[in-house]
Parts: structure tokens; sequence; C-alpha cells
């Protein structure tokens, strides 16, 4: 198993990345200022996208694993990863999510506390209703951990 940065294009990720961002105008509006990393295990398995929101801020962006690899820990590698490559670069790691029940809980059990939430996100900046495990997304919730 490898974790590489992604250096060039990173649009050839695009299907990765609409997993966990469905609008593309969105991913547009972090992609090139961010960070985007792969994990290969035999192929690519999973994408994050950080980004560097000052005040010792990073920010996940973007965290995909392809549908058939899920479950798998890669995932939780890709946090384990970031949390250790980006210490004592960064204090804290945060991930703004839908308030869904398929994604808090993931982060929950990978040490994220709730932080914050941005009323109406979804609403506001998506050109079409966000669903995610059956539930409409409304609200971005924010989740922090130190790192």
């Amino acid at each position: 198993m490898e974790i590489r940065k992604v250096e060039g294009d990173k649009k050839q990720y695009l299907d990765l990345l609409l997993l966990a961002d469905e609008q593309e105008s969105m991913i547009d509006r972090y992609l090139e200022r961010g960070t985007m990393y792969i994990l290969c295990d035999d192929g690519v398995k999973a994408e994050c996208v950080v980004t560097d929101e000052g005040n010792g801020v990073l920010e996940l962006k973007n965290l995909a694993v392809y549908p058939e690899f899920q479950g798998k820990g890669y995932g939780k590698k890709m946090l384990l990863f970031l949390e250790e490559f980006y210490c004592g670069l960064f204090d804290t790691l945060i991930v703004g999510t839908g308030d869904s029940p398929l994604t808090i809980p993931f982060y929950e059990k990978c040490r994220f506390v709730r932080s914050h939430v941005v009323k109406n996100y979804f609403i506001d900046n998506y050109d079409h209703p966000i669903y995610e495990g059956g539930v409409q997304l409304v609200d971005m919730i924010y989740l922090e951990m130190p790192i």
C-alpha cells in the first residue's frame, strides 16, 4: 500500500472526487489550491484533498474511496497519513460534511469532534438537492481534531 501526492492533472481522478462532492463546480473551488493524495493498493483505491486555511488549520476538502473498496480501512488509512504527515506543520485538521448517518460516525470514530455548523450550506451552494443515506443534506457540519 502506498500513498502518493498527485502532481499535475488532479482532474484525472474526477470520478473519485465526485463520490465525495457531487458537483464539479464545487470541487473546482478548492482543487487547484489543494494538495491531493491517492492511495494505491494494487491500483487506486482512494483519494483526498487538503487545503491550508491559515492559522494552523488544515482542511480536508474531499475524501473518497471507490464503493467496492469501502469498509476496508482505506479512508481511515488516508486520515492517519494526514495526521502523521502534517503533525507539527498544522495544529488542527478540520472537515465539513453533511449531517449524514454515513459520514459523521466515520469521522467521529477517527477522533474528530463536532466543531460548528454552517446553516443551509447545501441549499445555498449546490444547484440541486444532495442526498446521502436517504437524507437530504442541508447544513454543513464541521468536525475537528488536533494534529
